[in-house]
């Protein structure tokens, strides 16, 4: 099996997602039972090895009880992820 390599957009995102998840007292398995994901999914979430669709930032959202732009407001004043910087 091939192992997917975090991303810097991956890595922000998961360090949100993380620290949004401790904050209301969460596990990784509530949040993924909640956001109808699994623990495997949220955990690469939060290590930067993948990111959300639309749809998935939309659950995680609900699940999290917050708006979906608190979960990518840390793109607006962090540090900026060029498409330049993406391997593709």
């Amino acid at each position: 099996m091939i192992q997917a390599l975090a991303t810097p957009e991956g890595e922000i995102f998961g360090a949100r997602l993380r620290e949004l998840r401790l904050a209301r007292g969460m596990t990784q398995e509530q949040l993924a039972e909640r956001s109808r994901s699994n623990k495997p999914f949220i955990s690469n979430l939060e290590r930067g090895r993948t990111t959300p669709t639309l749809g998935m930032l939309i659950r995680l959202a609900e699940a999290l009880d917050c708006r979906v732009t608190e979960l990518v407001d840390v793109f607006d004043d962090g540090p900026r992820v060029s498409p330049k910087s993406r391997k593709d």
